[in-house]
């Protein structure tokens, strides 16, 4: 079977969109899964959809990386989307195009290449996406590295050398999971200009002239298909092989901080995708929209989940029981006090319920509890905090929720490993608990504590949660009562009491 490229795709009869041929507009720092499941596939539609044409040149964070698979196949990918939309299952493949090679900057050839891309005419956006740990500035790095290590010293290169090539400045998009990701990325290049010693002139374009814009992203990315026997069915469908291949959800939402008159510079507005890509003065309230309500959905259910005996997410949608807790979770405590219109975050909610509900993702409920201590704190307390404050009374499914975090930290205490905490369910097996050490060594301390002296040592703990969250009038009692209940009942006959 040959290979994904320009000849062998059109050899197969693919009928969907291609644009083999257009200007280099985009360099993006960042080749994997993500990216080109998510930016270049918007790129692809605003080709399609508004005559953008326009090529994204694609370079390695890093020294290992997809560079040659990539250009191999001319840039060429097949992306699947798949999951649940409105209740129906979804399983779209689109043949993406707006890739027109990768670089390996650390061969002198394509660091030159990417050089070359930086003093282009056609060139009007940088997008990144070098995981939380790429914004980083490393004194180390010095302005004669080729390249250096870090990516802002990358950046910096080669905006430097766009600057004094006398091109205008570019539109900077930063996707990494950090907060104010734009923000910190344009303090690292400064920081470079005043470690090499850069003219002033170059700070006062890099500050001025080049837009440096956060983005908040959001799309699942599974990745490759790893089943041996689906990869040879869809081969043999598509006529060609494709290890490229990259398969990510359905839904997606692009939120970029920035001036509004951005979405008529980008194109994402003029093919009509403004409900997925836009631009806004401020960010926040959307990133509060995801924690509170995705994430927070996350860990407001699956603890209890778990110890009632489900592994994974989409077998909870399919429990009347846990969906209800959930969505009275979202749509009566979360939603009514979130700073974003209501409706909005009532379709956001719907569509997490759908997303939840993937067919083609077996999300496991542990991996979801990894340090759920920090993330009850983040994701669920503010929602709780703030709906006491509005309305004088407390949460039911978020109260729950705490008292169904300390059963999954406290249920049947078997040891304390360097692996972590081991506890055991109802179903007999044991479980490992994954956290901070130090959170593990309370509870493992705490194991032979009786109901309301753990929940008070809990709840007491300030390093845990920023307060003494006995204060909270009648939290202490509530959590003491559900606590019990799911010891005594189980968890899920706990879930069912506050519906």
């Amino acid at each position: 079977m040959e290979t994904l490229n320009y000849p062998v795709l059109k050899q197969s009869g693919y009928d969907g969109y291609i644009l083999e041929h257009a200007p280099e507009k985009v360099l993006q720092f960042g080749e994997g899964n993500f990216l080109r499941a998510f930016v270049d596939y918007w790129f692809d539609l605003a080709n399609e959809k508004a005559g953008w044409n326009g090529k994204c040149v694609l370079v390695q964070p890093i020294a290992p990386g997809l560079a040659k698979m990539i250009n191999a196949q001319d840039g060429l990918y097949t992306l699947y989307l798949r999951g649940s939309e409105n209740g129906r299952k979804v399983d779209d493949k689109r043949v993406i195009s707006s890739v027109s090679r990768c670089l390996n900057p650390y061969e002198k050839e394509d660091y030159e290449a990417m050089m070359e891309v930086a003093a282009s005419d056609e060139l009007e956006i940088i997008v990144s996406n070098t995981t939380e740990a790429g914004i980083v500035y490393d004194p180390a790095c010095q302005q004669g590295d080729c390249p250096p290590s870090s990516f802002p010293a990358k950046l910096t290169q080669v905006l430097y050398h766009r600057y004094q090539a006398g091109k205008p400045g570019i539109l900077m998009l930063a996707c990494e999971l950090i907060d104010d990701n734009g923000k910190q990325l344009l303090k690292c290049v400064n920081q470079y200009i005043d470690q090499w010693g850069l003219e002033d002139g170059f700070k006062k374009y890099v500050n001025e002239d080049c837009t440096f814009c956060g983005s908040l992203v959001d799309r699942i990315v599974p990745g490759r298909i790893r089943d041996p026997k689906e990869v040879a069915e869809l081969e043999e469908k598509n006529g060609y092989a494709d290890p490229l291949t990259d398969v990510g959800e359905v839904f997606g939402v692009w939120v970029i901080e920035g001036d509004p008159k951005l979405n008529d510079v980008l194109p994402f507005r003029k093919a009509g995708l403004e409900d997925h890509v836009f631009v806004t003065p401020d960010m926040s309230p959307y990133k509060k929209r995801k924690v509170r309500i995705l994430n927070g959905a996350h860990t407001g259910f699956v603890l209890g989940a778990y110890l009632a005996g489900f592994d994974i997410v989409r077998d909870c949608m399919h429990d009347d029981t846990i969906l209800k807790y959930m969505n009275k979770m979202l749509l009566d405590e979360v939603v009514p006090i979130l700073p974003l219109d209501k409706e909005d975050c009532k379709k956001f909610a719907a569509a997490v319920q759908d997303r939840f509900n993937n067919p083609f993702v077996n999300h496991e409920l542990m991996s979801i509890s990894l340090n759920s201590t920090s993330k009850w704190r983040a994701r669920n307390m503010p929602s709780f905090l703030e709906y006491i404050e509005q309305n004088g009374t407390l949460p039911a499914c978020l109260t729950m929720s705490f008292a169904a975090y300390i059963a999954f930290y406290s249920n049947d205490v078997q040891e304390l490993t360097d692996a972590g905490l081991v506890c055991k369910r109802a179903k007999g097996n044991t479980y490992t608990v994954s956290d901070d050490r130090w959170v593990l060594e309370f509870y493992y301390a705490h194991k032979d504590d009786g109901i309301p002296a753990l929940v008070h040592a809990v709840m007491t703990n300030e390093q845990m949660w920023g307060r003494d969250l006995t204060r909270i009038p009648g939290f202490e009692d509530a959590t003491v009562n559900n606590l019990a209940m799911i010891r005594e009942q189980g968890a899920l006959a706990a879930y069912a009491s506050c519906l």
